[in-house]
C-alpha cells in the first residue's frame, strides 16, 4: 500500500533550509581545521533523522551522529554511504552491522576491538573506533590510567582496526569543573600519542560547549540541539533559528454550558457558556501531559488555552473567544513565535524540563512534512 503524507491532520513540518543554516553557521564559526559531528539521535531529535541526513552532510557535517546501531542502520539503509557514528554501546553480539555496513563504533576496551579486529579480518574491512574516556561523567568509558594508556595503544595495533578519535563529556558543572575534564582528556591523549600513536579526531564539546566553551573545540564538536536551533548557550551566541513546526486541525466544536467539565474527570469546568474545540494530538504524539491548564495552541492568530486532562490522542482547546473557528481550522502546537504560536523554548518551561526533552520525546506517528 502507498503511503501519502495526508493520512492524519496532526504533522510536523522541517525547515531543510533552516537545519542547513544551522549547520553552515556551526561549520563557520568553528573554522578551518575542526569538522562538526552533526548529532541526529532520538531520530534527529524528533526531526526525523533520514529526512535531514542530506542537507547536514551538504551544508557541512563530517559523521552523522546517533546512539544506537538500529538508528545507524536505519540511516545505512536510507543511504550505505552516509558516514554514521554510533556514540553508545553497541553488545558484542550486534558488532558484525558495525563492520558490514562500516560504521564508526565507541569503544573503551580492548576486547570489543580485538572482537572487531577478527570480524574486519574476516569480511577484508577496516573497522573504525572512537576510544570514549570517562573524565568524570561515569556513563561510558573508562577513567585516566597507566593501564587503560596501555590498552588503548594494544588497540592501535590490532590488525584491521582504524582508531580514528578519541572523545569524552563534560558534565557542564562550572568552569572548573570543565577545565579539569578536559585536561585530563588532553593528558590522556598525550599519554599515548608518547608512545607514536595519533588520533585523527579529538573532541569534548557538545552544544552548548561549542558555543560557550570555544577553547574545548578541539579538531571535532558533537552538535546536536543547535542543529535544530536550540539555544541552550550561556555565555557565547549563534543565531540558530528553529526548524520545526507542530500543527493540527480542529476534529470538532462543542458548545457546552457554565460548570459543565471536559475531559477526564472534569478537571476543568467552563465558567461561562462556552465553545471547546477537539485536537486530534496527545502524550502519545510527544505533548508533555503537565501542559494541562497550561499550555495552548494558536488558531486564527489567537490563543486558544488547552483544558482538562491531555489525552492519549486528543485534548481539548477554549475556542470560545476565537473568531471564526471552525471544524478543519488549523491549530499551531508549536511555532517559531513569530505568529504568537508557542516556542519549542516557551513549552520547556511550561512544563519543567529542557528543550531537547520536548522535541525528542516526539515521537515517529506525526508525519514529518520537509519544505
Amino acid at each position: 500500500m502507498e503511503v501519502t503524507k495526508d493520512l492524519r491532520d496532526t504533522n510536523i513540518i522541517v525547515d531543510t533550509k533552516k537545519i542547513h543554516d544551522n549547520m553552515a553557521m556551526i561549520k563557520e564559526m568553528v573554522g578551518e581545521g575542526t569538522e562538526v559531528m552533526a548529532v541526529v539521535k532520538a531520530n534527529g531529535y524528533g526531526h526525523g533523522a533520514v529526512g535531514i541526513a542530506k542537507p547536514l552532510l551538504e551544508a557541512g557535517a563530517k559523521y552523522l551522529a546517533v546512539a544506537t546501531l538500529s538508528e545507524a542502520l536505519e540511516l545505512k539503509e536510507a543511504n550505505l554511504d552516509y558516514p554514521v557514528f554510533i556514540m553508545g554501546h553497541t553488545p558484542d553480539r550486534l558488532l558484525h552491522h558495525i563492520v558490514e555496513k562500516d560504521i564508526a563504533q565507541t569503544v573503551f576496551s580492548i576486547k570489543q576491538v580485538q572482537l572487531l579486529s577478527q570480524l574486519a579480518k574476516e569480511a577484508g574491512k577496516t573497522a573504525t573506533v572512537h576510544v570514549k574516556l570517562d573524565t568524570g561523567f561515569h556513563r561510558l568509558g573508562c577513567i585516566p590510567s597507566d593501564e587503560y594508556v596501555e590498552e588503548v595503544c594494544q588497540m592501535f595495533e590490532e590488525d584491521n582496526i582504524c582508531v580514528e578519535g578519541i572523545f569524552s563529556h563534560l558534565a557542564l558543572v562550572n568552569d572548573e569543573e570543565n577545565e579539569k575534564q578536559y585536561k585530563l582528556l588532553c593528558d590522556f591523549i598525550d599519554a599515548v600519542e608518547a608512545r607514536g600513536f595519533k588520533f585523527k579526531y579529538k573532541h569534548i564539546a557538545d552544544s552548548i560547549a561549542t558555543v560557550d566553551y570555544p577553547e574545548y573545540r578541539m579538531n571535532m564538536v558533537r552538535a546536536g540541539a543547535l542543529i535544530y536551533g536550540m539555544k541552550g548557550f550561556h555565555k557565547g551566541s549563534l543565531p540558530v533559528e528553529q526548524a520545526m513546526t507542530f500543527k493540527t486541525r480542529i476534529s470538532q466544536l462543542h458548545s457546552i454550558k457554565k460548570g459543565e467539565g471536559v475531559s477526564y474527570d472534569y478537571l476543568w469546568k467552563a465558567e461561562k457558556d462556552s465553545i471547546v474545540a477537539t485536537l486530534p494530538f496527545g502524550y502519545a504524539d510527544g505533548y508533555p501531559r503537565n501542559l494541562r491548564d497550561k499550555g495552548y495552541v494558536v488558531i486564527n492568530g489567537h490563543k486558544a488555552p488547552i483544558v482538562g486532562v491531555i489525552c492519549m490522542d486528543q485534548c481539548i482547546a477554549d475556542v470560545t473567544d476565537i473568531p471564526d473557528a471552525k471544524e478543519g481550522s488549523e491549530a499551531i502546537i508549536y511555532g517559531d513565535g513569530t505568529d504568537g504560536s508557542m516556542t519549542i523554548d516557551e513549552a520547556s518551561k511550561l512544563a519543567d524540563t529542557n528543550k531537547n526533552d520536548i522535541i525528542a520525546r516526539i515521537p515517529a506517528r506525526p508525519i514529518r512534512l520537509y519544505i
